[in-house]
């Protein structure tokens, strides 16, 4: 019998530096994925607790001690369901763009993103570390593996997941807007997945900052390269979703959910909407 895993894919509108209110809306829709969608776990997007692209204020002192006590009230928070989560962290004097996996009050898995992109609008050489470790956690005993935004677009962090028996991978993002990018996006998810030979779990942000917008268009592509579930783009909510495994790692994805592609001119006109709404209504 195929094993199944219930993934609530948090596509959600985070602020830059808000490092509070970001904690309440993680706990908020994790109680929301529990109890309204009996998830396994809820995936969040890249560098959740502060928002993205946080730039300069990487470099304040405070931040990591702020950051620590927003992951101590997660942990803290009663929470049933496995989360994934991306903030920034500090280890051996080094910050990383982390991810982590808490379950039942602890920290049962962390992952630090290895390639990390320094071009056009990227510049997290300037602040980040790379990471150099796999990190796989058994989830209802389904081996998944975790990666981060540019990690997708290299063959080596798939590879050594899928060297590691790897059986589903689960990838965080913060990944801009631009012209035919959702396309791009399943065309790079087909290899992946092709390559390791399993799902892969796609969580995007969605929301403005400054002259970026994050349109969302969170995936789930199965071992075959076909996109199973599509969650629409520019819009804010959970998106559920099950996969299934078999005990030889071929997995069978049900209930699928393709929204429709937006055309080029619609693509455009949401994004300006959203990049101007979001530049005017969030904080300074």
């Amino acid at each position: 019998m195929a094993q199944k895993l219930k993934v609530v894919m948090a596509q959600l509108n985070f602020r830059v530096g808000d490092i509070d209110g970001n904690t309440e809306i993680v706990i908020e829709n994790s109680l929301k994925a529990v109890s309204e969608h009996s998830a396994d776990v809820i995936v969040f997007p890249e560098l959740t607790l502060t928002g993205y692209p946080m730039e300069d204020l990487l470099l304040r002192p405070s931040l990591q001690n702020r950051v620590d006590k927003a992951i101590s009230k997660i942990l803290n928070a009663n929470l049933s369901i496995v989360i994934v989560i991306g903030y920034p962290y500090v280890s051996d004097s080094k910050l990383y763009n982390a991810l982590g996996v808490f379950c039942d009050g602890e920290i049962i898995g962390s992952y630090f993103k290895q390639c990390l992109p320094n071009y056009q609008v990227f510049d997290e050489r300037r602040y980040f570390e790379p990471g150099n470790k796999t990190c796989i956690v058994e989830i209802q005993n389904i081996r998944c593996a975790f990666t981060i935004c540019e990690d997708m677009w290299e063959e080596a962090p798939a590879q050594d997941a899928q060297q590691l028996g790897a059986q589903l991978l689960i990838n965080i993002n913060a990944s801009p807007f631009h012209i035919n990018k959702l396309q791009e996006r399943k065309n790079l998810l087909t290899k992946r997945c092709r390559q390791g030979n399993f799902p892969i779990v796609y969580v995007n942000l969605v929301g403005g900052q400054d002259e970026l917008v994050f349109d969302g268009g969170s995936m789930v592509v199965d071992a075959e390269g076909h996109c199973r579930y599509l969650a629409p783009s520019f819009e804010e909510s959970l998106y559920p979703t099950i996969v299934h495994i078999a005990k030889e790692g071929v997995e069978n994805l049900y209930d699928q959910k393709i929204s429709l592609d937006l055309c080029v001119e619609e693509s455009v006109y949401r994004s300006l909407v959203l990049g101007v709404k979001d530049y005017v209504r969030k904080p300074l």
